[in-house]
């Protein structure tokens, strides 16, 4: 997926300059003055398809993409010319920062924040008694970081235990993380399934321990 994104990217800083070379002078009806233009429908186009793209590499809140939602927009005395120029300024600092990885790292910030929190959450509910519920909570965490590990290195999302091999396979981690995420995914299976005998509070205290440490590792 970061491949795609990083292809996409390039495609429509090339379309930029074909929208650019679309400008001309264009008279105003009433004043006589002229201004620059762009060809309306070609810029309609490639802000569509940017501002899909933006929104799955930057995030739908970002800076980047209310500012580029911010430079779209004309106004009564504004040109296409001139949202274009502010549209590529931010659509040009949205493609720096992704290519230098640091949206990858506001995305890391952001998911070990809200990962922490369910860990944490996990960990309360251990103690009150609830095993199985922590477990659960604690397991969809260590789901969503080996799916989102698969983004980041273009591999195909599936079951659990199939994402897990073909990142052990591309050498992500090694073969004994493999095998703590097989046996933290049995936990979570048999307290997803109500199979209480086949785990411990203690099993699931050392699985909340192990996604946290997996998680730190990976969100660096």
């Amino acid at each position: 997926m970061t491949k795609l994104f990083a292809k996409r990217f390039g495609e429509l800083e090339a379309q930029l300059a074909d929208i650019e070379a679309t400008k001309r002078l264009e008279a105003l009806p009433l004043s006589g003055s002229s201004v620059m233009e762009v060809d309306s429908n070609l810029l309609l186009n490639w802000k569509v398809k940017a501002r899909e793209l933006m929104r799955k590499a930057c995030g739908e809140a970002s800076p980047h993409m209310v500012a580029f939602l911010e430079a779209g927009e004309v106004g009564i005395y504004g040109t296409e010319y001139n949202a274009l120029k502010r549209l590529k300024a931010v659509f040009l600092a949205a493609k720096e920062d992704f290519e230098g990885g640091y949206l990858n790292t506001v995305r890391n910030l952001v998911q070990a924040e809200v990962f922490g929190s369910e860990l944490e959450q996990a960990s309360e509910l251990l103690l009150a008694g609830y095993a199985s519920a922590a477990a659960v909570i604690a397991g969809v965490v260590l789901e969503t970081t080996v799916r989102n590990l698969c983004t980041d290195h273009g591999l195909d999302h599936g079951k659990l235990d199939k994402m897990n091999a073909d990142l052990a396979k591309a050498s992500v981690y090694n073969s004994i993380q493999q095998k703590r995420i097989t046996a933290m995914a049995g936990i979570r299976n048999a307290a997803a399934h109500g199979d209480t005998e086949k785990f411990n509070a203690g099993d699931v205290k050392g699985m909340i321990d192990d996604v946290e440490r997996f998680l730190a590792s990976t969100l660096q």
